[in-house]
């Protein structure tokens, strides 16, 4: 896998862009002398990791013909800095799905732990330093 970033201005807006052609606007804040112009690095962490269970769990669910009508997550990171440092790394991630639809419990349940524990490459990847819970709701 590959992406490339390309500077748009003198300050941090980056314009990031992989193989499936999507740009996507990477700045820094305001209070360093950013302009807003795009989502923040560690936004995006977060941001991929949801969208990585968020794919698994949708497949796995029309696998088993279970009527999904609409999926939204609210994830929540806690940062702790390195000591010596000035790096502030995730430590806990919580994922919430909050799923509409005609779903079963149990297989809600199951299709999330699949994704965390068998085919989330995101969650493979940040579990590493970071500990990783969910939880879930179903509104019909």
């Amino acid at each position: 896998m590959k992406v490339e970033l390309n500077r748009v201005d003198q300050d941090f807006h980056f314009e990031a862009k992989g193989a499936s052609g999507i740009t996507v606007n990477i700045d820094a804040g305001e209070n360093i002398g950013g302009h807003n112009a795009g989502a923040r690095p560690m936004e995006l962490l977060l941001m991929g990791l949801g969208g990585c269970t968020s794919i698994d769990v949708i497949l796995i669910l029309k696998k088993q013909r279970q009527a999904l009508e609409d999926l939204k997550l609210r994830i929540e990171g806690e940062r702790e800095k390195i000591e010596g440092t000035e790096m502030t790394p995730f430590r806990k991630i919580n994922i919430h799905f909050m799923f509409k639809g005609a779903l079963d419990p149990k297989k809600v349940e199951k299709a999330i732990e699949l994704s965390m524990e068998k085919y989330c490459s995101a969650t493979a990847q940040l579990s590493c330093s970071a500990a990783i819970t969910h939880s879930f709701e179903i509104n019909t």
